[in-house]
C-alpha cells in the first residue's frame, strides 16, 4: 500500500502508510428510513479568467454530475446552501443558474429528492432599510425557484439578521414568505459560527429566547412547514428543540459534530438529516442509512462513527471555511481534477489541515481509490516545497 510523508505536530514530516480499506459500494436503490439531504458543493472552472472577488465561474458537468453521483447512492440534494458557497463566492444569479440546472438536469432521476436554498444574498445587508426589503429579496428567490417546479429551504437572512428590531419582525416576514410557498418548507436555522452575521437571530442573543421566537414562528405556520434544520453543533439544543416541535413538523440535524446520534434517536424520537458533511461522506452516509433501515443499528454505528473525527476537523473553527474540506476530499476522491475553489476559498485552510483529512478520510476508508489520493495528495505537498 501507498506511503507518504505527511506534515505532523511541530512542523515534522512523517511517514504514513495508507490502509487502503476502501468501504463497499453501497447497493442501488436502497431504501432508508430516514430522510436525508447532502447539501452539495459547487465545482469552479480552473480555467476561468476572474479574480476571486468576482462572481463564481463554475463547471457545470462535474457540478452536475456530483449531484448524480449524491441521487445515485439514495440522498437527496440541497441545492444552493452554503455548502455551495452561498454567501461566500455564489451569488445570487449564479445560485439561480444552479437551481435551475439541478432541477433541470436529473429530472429523469426516479424519486430524486431536491430542495433549494432561499435566501436574500441579492439584497446586500447594509441596503436594507427595514423589513419590506428583506421580504421583497426573498419574495424575488421565492418565485424564481417555484417557477422551476423547485421546493423551498428558507435560508436564515443576514439582512433580516441587521434590520429586525423585535421578535415580531422575523413572525411578520416568516408568516408573509411561508404564506407564499406553494409546497411545505424547510427552514434553516444557522449559527453565527457558521456565519457570524447571523448572529442575535429569531431577535435574541441567548438561545432560550431565539428557541422560543423560532417555535412560535412554527406553530403559527405549522402546516407550511415540512421541517426545520438546525445548525448550531450542539446536539443538547436540537433534542430539546427536537422534543418541543408540533407533531408532522421534522427535524433535520445539521449537527456535523454529533450526528450518528442524532439521526438513530432516542426512544423519544430522531432527527432526519441535511448536513454538509454528507457531500464528503456520502457513501458512508448511504451504506449506514441503509444498515439503520434494516435495524441493524450497530452496522450504522460502526460505519458512521469513523467518519466523525473527520466531520469535526473539516468544520472546526472557523467553522465558516469547512466547504475547503469538503472541496478538497472530492478532489482526493477524483470527483474532479484539481482543488481550485470559488473565490480562492482553497486557500482558506493550513497545510496541517489537508494532512489531517488525508489520514482521517483513509481510516474512515473514504479513499475509494487509495493511490490516486496518495499521489493528489503529494501534488499539493509539492505546493509547499514538500516531497511526499
Amino acid at each position: 500500500m501507498a506511503e507518504i510523508r505527511l506534515p505532523v505536530a511541530g512542523g515534522r514530516l512523517q511517514p504514513y502508510r495508507l490502509q487502503g480499506r476502501a468501504l463497499p459500494a453501497p447497493v442501488p436503490g436502497a431504501r432508508f428510513n430516514r430522510i436525508a439531504y447532502s447539501a452539495a458543493h459547487v465545482v469552479a472552472d480552473p480555467f476561468a479568467e476572474t479574480s476571486p472577488h468576482a462572481g463564481a465561474v463554475i463547471d457545470w458537468d462535474r457540478t452536475i454530475a456530483y449531484r448524480r453521483h449524491l441521487a445515485g447512492l439514495g440522498l437527496g440534494i440541497a441545492e444552493a446552501m452554503d455548502t455551495a458557497q452561498r454567501g461566500m463566492g455564489l451569488d445570487w444569479p449564479a445560485a439561480r443558474a444552479l437551481i435551475t440546472r439541478s432541477l433541470r438536469e436529473t429530472r429523469d432521476i426516479p424519486g430524486i429528492r431536491i430542495a433549494s436554498g432561499c435566501g436574500t444574498d441579492q439584497l446586500d445587508p447594509r441596503d436594507a432599510r427595514g423589513t419590506d426589503d428583506v421580504l421583497r429579496a426573498y419574495m424575488e428567490q421565492l418565485e424564481a425557484i417555484q417557477a422551476q417546479g423547485g421546493r423551498l429551504i428558507m435560508m436564515a437572512s443576514r439582512a433580516l439578521a441587521r434590520v429586525a428590531r423585535s421578535p415580531e419582525d422575523y413572525r411578520a416576514v416568516y408568516r408573509r414568505v411561508l404564506g407564499a410557498a406553494e409546497a411545505p418548507v424547510i427552514l434553516h436555522w444557522l449559527g453565527d459560527m457558521f456565519d457570524p452575521a447571523l448572529s442575535g437571530y429569531w431577535g435574541y442573543e441567548d438561545f432560550d429566547g431565539a428557541l422560543r421566537t423560532c417555535l412560535e414562528i412554527i406553530e403559527e405556520n405549522r402546516g407550511r412547514i415540512d421541517g426545520i434544520k438546525i445548525s448550531l453543533l450542539d446536539d443538547e439544543k436540537e433534542v430539546r428543540m427536537r422534543r418541543l416541535l408540533p407533531a408532522g413538523v421534522r427535524m433535520y440535524t445539521g449537527d456535523d459534530f454529533n450526528y450518528p446520534a442524532l439521526i438513530a434517536g432516542d426512544a423519544e424520537g430522531h432527527s432526519d438529516a441535511l448536513l454538509g458533511i454528507f457531500d464528503a461522506i456520502a457513501p458512508a452516509a448511504s451504506l449506514a442509512l441503509a444498515a439503520l433501515a434494516e435495524g441493524d443499528t450497530a452496522r450504522f454505528h460502526a460505519v458512521l462513527e469513523p467518519t466523525v473525527p473527520l466531520s469535526r476537523r473539516i468544520f472546526g473553527a472557523p467553522t465558516q471555511f469547512y466547504k475547503t474540506g469538503v472541496v478538497f476530499l472530492a478532489y482526493l476522491n477524483g470527483h474532479q481534477d484539481h482543488f481550485i475553489m470559488v473565490g480562492g476559498q482553497q486557500s482558506m485552510r493550513p497545510l496541517a489541515y489537508f494532512a489531517d483529512i488525508f489520514r482521517m478520510a483513509d481510516a474512515a476508508g473514504l479513499l475509494r481509490d487509495p493511490e490516486m489520493a496518495a499521489a493528489r495528495m503529494r501534488r499539493l505537498l509539492a505546493l509547499y516545497g514538500i516531497e511526499g
